[in-house]
């Protein structure tokens, strides 16, 4: 076998990759798998089918994010998520399916955001205390510093879901680096890179990255079907045109990090000839 090769191999058997001379899954920080809260899986059984598609994918921990506030305001509070998180991992043991899944919400902006996390009615991310999910509008641009500010107070970093995709928050760089000197991270999300939303989400997608904006990726799925993850495809495009470095960074080191509750690491960590080549 090449060094090549080696470098950037998916087993067939287990979906582990074979990354700087060890094998190493992925984990999934933005993910819809629980079944009947919103637009992902309507039953058990399709939760099952979308969770071996991404144990297939090479994804050995999923976040669970429900949406929560904005239109479904009400529903999906934290005590819900964390029943049918526990439902789903039983599931799964019973069904011999190789990932565990971690409470977490794709939180709707909203001014009353702080007071909901300490009155527990919305979640973290892995229900950690330290990362939060953010859904911005996409067809409104908001500037959110000041909520930044207010949960980097409370000792809470903010990432901003598929990035990539709120059109009128990224042509606004300037206020962008202003919010990741405010404690923002930015996700995009793999199929995306892969051309499924569009060619401007495409090109925003790959900006993100070759900027240095953007330190996560994750799968945002929904189904198997028209939203289905993509990371293994979205790994080796990453590696083939930004090296294989950053590829792990935002693919494996940093989402990793999220759960453990550990600071994600800038792009520029990376070699920048790398990035650049």
């Amino acid at each position: 076998m090449t060094d090549s090769v080696r470098e950037n191999l998916i087993d067939g058997e287990n979906g582990s990759l074979y990354v700087n001379n060890k094998w190493e899954r992925f984990t999934d920080i933005h993910c819809h798998c629980l079944p009947g809260l919103d637009d992902g899986p309507s039953t058990m059984k399709e939760a099952l089918a979308l969770c071996r598609m991404l144990a297939a994918e090479g994804i050995a921990t999923i976040v669970a994010t429900p949406h929560q506030l904005g239109r479904f305001e009400s529903f999906n509070e934290a005590a819900t998520v964390r029943e049918a998180v526990n439902n789903l991992n039983e599931s799964l043991k019973n069904n011999a399916i190789p990932v565990e899944v971690v409470p977490g919400g794709e939180v709707r902006v909203d001014e009353r955001i702080c007071k909901l996390l300490e009155s527990d009615r919305i979640l973290t991310l892995a229900d950690g205390g330290k990362y939060l999910l953010l859904e911005l509008p996409y067809q409104v641009f908001i500037d959110i510093e000041p909520l930044l500010i207010e949960l980097a107070s409370m000792d809470i970093q903010s990432i901003i879901s598929h990035a990539e995709r709120i059109l009128p928050t990224a042509a606004q760089s300037n206020l962008l680096l202003h919010w990741l000197d405010q404690s923002a991270h930015f996700q995009i999300t793999a199929s995306s890179l892969l051309g499924d939303f569009g060619p401007e989400a495409q090109r925003a997608a790959w900006d993100f990255l070759t900027s240095g904006r953007a330190a996560l990726v994750a799968t945002d799925s929904h189904d198997i079907d028209s939203r289905k993850p993509r990371m293994r495809t979205a790994f080796r495009h990453i590696s083939d045109k930004l090296g294989k470095e950053l590829a792990h960074l935002v693919c494996i080191e940093n989402p990793l990090r999220v759960i453990n509750g550990r600071d994600i690491l800038p792009l520029s960590l990376c070699d920048q000839k790398e990035i650049d080549r």
